[in-house]
């Protein structure tokens, strides 16, 4: 009588066991609709990012002036430096040589010191990016 109870207890257990994996089972899908607006969006913002648009840290300041002299002083600066982005900035009527893109002070103060030989005048800045 104890084996028989033995065997169907077993039986009852194996049987839900088997067939709960059927009935609650579930097979998962994921469907991603993206808007193609995304990767345009991202693409601006990668560019935005390496001319400096969006940082709100600091920045050097090498030449403020005309814009042949600006375009001088950037060429320089390129053939010379590599480790930080340079742009040119209008604000009537003159023409500012920037350059890196740096969260602290403390960045900026080291980027100065390792340009100061070739460019003495140069110094620190937060602009108003707004």
């Amino acid at each position: 009588m104890k084996n028989r109870s033995y065997y169907q207890s077993l039986c009852v257990i194996f049987i839900t066991i088997t067939f709960s994996n059927i009935v609650v089972g579930q097979n998962a899908s994921i469907t991603i609709n993206e808007n193609k607006k995304i990767s345009e969006i991202l693409a601006l913002k990668k560019n935005l990012e390496a001319e400096n648009k969006l940082t709100v840290g600091y920045t050097i300041q090498l030449y403020y002036g005309e814009l042949n002299e600006a375009n001088k002083i950037i060429r320089e600066y390129r053939n010379n430096f590599d480790s930080w982005p340079a742009s040119i900035e209008y604000e009537t009527p003159n023409y500012k040589v920037w350059i890196g893109s740096f969260s602290s002070r403390f960045e900026a103060d080291r980027a100065r010191l390792e340009i100061k030989d070739k460019f003495p005048s140069a110094f620190i800045l937060k602009p108003d990016r707004s």
